[in-house]
């Protein structure tokens, strides 16, 4: 079975990730623009930053077999950084436009303050401007209070639920997000957030109807494989192939296609790797000898 990661943090990860994944049937993941975990001090560090999103991180995964995709957006920690918000505000728009970009985000709030609030209706704003889906970022404090208001903004700028995903759900939001409309998203964490067992309980008290399984991993305590491993849990537990096609991959290229830059097409064929081939002069080898290689993907997901 082929899996679609469609939030995981790359940047923050090793070369041995993207083998592994690909080896367990991952051939696609989108990259969220997120917190470093310290902040960031001038506008140059968030422009190299989608730099890499859109560049090598692109090429680097190109050359272990894994199409990748990215979202840009101001991180709503980052947004109370108000002068320095309006400086990333001013640059936004040019990543947007560029290649590989699926969806503005992720965005939303973190302490919920007026600060965030301004920068992420703004955002939302340009959402509409380039005619992109939305990936949201729920609050890890005041989580439901914080989900609730969250739609209720995003309704008030006029955007339709169908193109948002709203993340990192648990138990106490999925159903108000299902509810609305909204495209509910989980991220599966070795020890926090929703754990692979809590995923297989919500598929099989929901269903599969817009629910989106994902990793989030990135620099802390957090596995690449969490798409992959759901999905075995979910097939031990008995849950159907066909919902499990749609949480692992049918639901995440459904939202994330209305951007017209996320395609089946783009990895649904054989690809052939020349390990030797250079992005602005760089490599990914360090020393071995260059090698071709070949990946088949067929169209059964």
């Amino acid at each position: 079975m082929q899996y679609i990661d469609p939030h995981i943090h790359m940047v923050s990860r090793t070369t041995d990730d993207y083998q592994k994944m690909q080896k367990a049937g991952v051939v696609a993941v989108i990259e969220p623009a997120f917190w470093f975990g310290q902040a960031r001090t001038n506008v140059g560090s968030f422009k190299d930053y989608f730099s890499t999103l859109v560049g090598w991180e692109r090429f680097r995964a190109s050359q272990f077999g894994i199409k990748h995709y990215c979202t840009i957006g101001l991180n709503s920690k980052e947004a109370n950084n108000a002068p320095l918000a309006e400086q990333v505000m001013e640059i936004l728009p040019e990543f947007l436009a560029k290649e590989g970009v699926v969806a503005v985000g992720e965005i939303g709030y973190d302490d919920q303050t007026a600060t965030e609030d301004k920068y992420f209706r703004l955002q939302l704003e340009l959402a509409k401007d380039f005619d992109l889906p939305v990936m949201i970022h729920t609050p890890h404090r005041d989580k439901k209070n914080g989900t609730i208001r969250t739609m209720d903004v995003i309704e008030e700028h006029g955007i339709s639920p169908n193109k948002v995903v709203i993340d990192h759900n648990n138990e106490e939001t999925v159903k108000w997000v299902r509810d609305r409309g909204y495209w509910a998203a989980f991220t599966i964490y070795p020890k926090t957030k929703m754990s692979k067992k809590r995923m297989v309980s919500i598929v099989q008290t929901y269903g599969s109807e817009k629910i989106i399984v994902d990793s989030s991993a990135d620099w802390g305590v957090s596995d690449p494989l969490s798409v992959p491993k759901t999905a075995a849990l979910m097939r031990k537990h008995g849950v159907a192939e066909d919902d499990i096609r749609l949480t692992c991959y049918q639901n995440a290229l459904s939202i994330y296609g209305q951007s017209g830059q996320f395609n089946e097409s783009d990895w649904v064929k054989e690809t052939t790797i020349n390990q030797s081939d250079l992005h602005q002069g760089n490599t990914v080898l360090r020393g071995q000898e260059a090698k071709t290689i070949s990946f088949k993907n067929d169209k059964k997901a």
